[in-house]
């Protein structure tokens, strides 16, 4: 068994070692550039662990897992787009590097690259891999969608974010792992229940982020926190504050939201103090948690001993930031 760092290293030699001798330079250098600036390639990592559970040769299905973080940072290049953000993990965004006419068509290409890659799986499984990742990929354009017109309504439910995280992070997660699966000639029983484990892991992880986002250390978490709440993001923090709240409180989230002109520092401490009187912390670890056990339920369905699970179960434990 390959351990996760073992995993990592051949996902990163893969993908720097593709070639890119295309032309025109100018449409595939955006995306070289995007694929070298680092990551934590969770994706790929997860298709190979789960690869890993029944098989030892993970470095034979490389392409296609290279195809998950192609299309995933296909996705990244279009939200920085959209976003209008300037600075992805460290560097300069792509429409800021070259601009946003090149952000669009590199990250076109790098859609159809994700296919191409995807397609170099053993012909026998092409079928259900393209049918697995098509439908996941038109999934988490609908949770975008649904992210874009959740800025404009104040009544999202709790239910309707975890349908909009659901799709547009946790399947591809899912994808993942039961890609792996199918991949690796795994019963359809185990690819089902490792895709509910991802899912539910996707849930878990997204929330967390959400949290971090509010109550995170800035060291640990990588980037300054209260983002979300500078940006009237609507996270789980944010609907629930808004679903839970008095009518004092909603007043002035309202206000907060609608400030045009603000010092973040002030708006950040003003919106957690809300959060904190509402309980919004506890309710958050309460569904991370949830979703999380959950994920378990799921990975300890799959038909493999223990000791075939174990590698799995710890990176996502990582993931999770989590000892057990």
């Amino acid at each position: 068994m390959y351990s996760s760092a073992e995993i990592l290293k051949l996902v990163n030699d893969y993908l720097s070692h593709l070639p890119y001798e295309r032309k025109p330079k100018g449409l595939y250098e955006p995306i070289e550039y995007v694929l070298s600036i680092g990551g934590k390639r969770v994706r790929p990592v997860l298709m190979l662990l789960a690869y890993n559970m029944y098989k030892d040769n993970p470095g034979s299905i490389l392409s296609s897992a290279c195809a998950l973080e192609t299309y995933h940072n296909y996705t990244l290049l279009h939200d920085d787009l959209m976003d209008n953000a300037e600075i992805r993990r460290g560097h300069e965004t792509v429409h800021k590097k070259w601009d946003a006419n090149t952000a669009i068509l590199s990250g076109d290409t790098m859609l159809v690259l994700a296919y191409e890659r995807m397609a170099h799986c053993p012909a026998e499984k092409l079928g259900d891999v393209l049918s697995l990742f098509t439908e996941t990929a038109l999934e988490i354009g609908e949770g975008q969608q649904y992210d874009m017109e959740f800025e404009n309504r104040s009544d999202v439910k709790e239910a309707e974010y975890i349908e909009m995280i659901r799709l547009k992070t946790s399947v591809l997660l899912a994808c993942a792992v039961k890609m792996g699966a199918i991949l690796a000639d795994a019963p359809t029983e185990d690819a089902e229940n490792l895709y509910k484990f991802g899912e539910q892991i996707g849930l878990a992880f997204q929330l967390q982020d959400d949290f971090l986002d509010v109550y995170g250390d800035p060291a640990v978490f990588g980037k300054a926190i209260g983002g979300d709440i500078t940006s009237n993001k609507k996270t789980f923090m944010l609907i629930n504050a808004f679903n839970h709240s008095t009518k004092e409180q909603r007043a002035e989230l309202e206000k907060w939201v609608a400030a045009k002109d603000f010092n973040p520092q002030e708006k950040i401490a003003a919106v957690t103090r809300i959060y904190n009187e509402i309980g919004i912390d506890r309710m958050a670890k309460e569904k991370i948690e949830f979703y999380f056990e959950q994920s378990k339920r799921y990975l300890e369905r799959v038909r493999l001993p223990e000791e075939c699970k174990r590698e799995l179960a710890a990176y996502t434990n990582k993931m999770m930031k989590r000892d057990k």
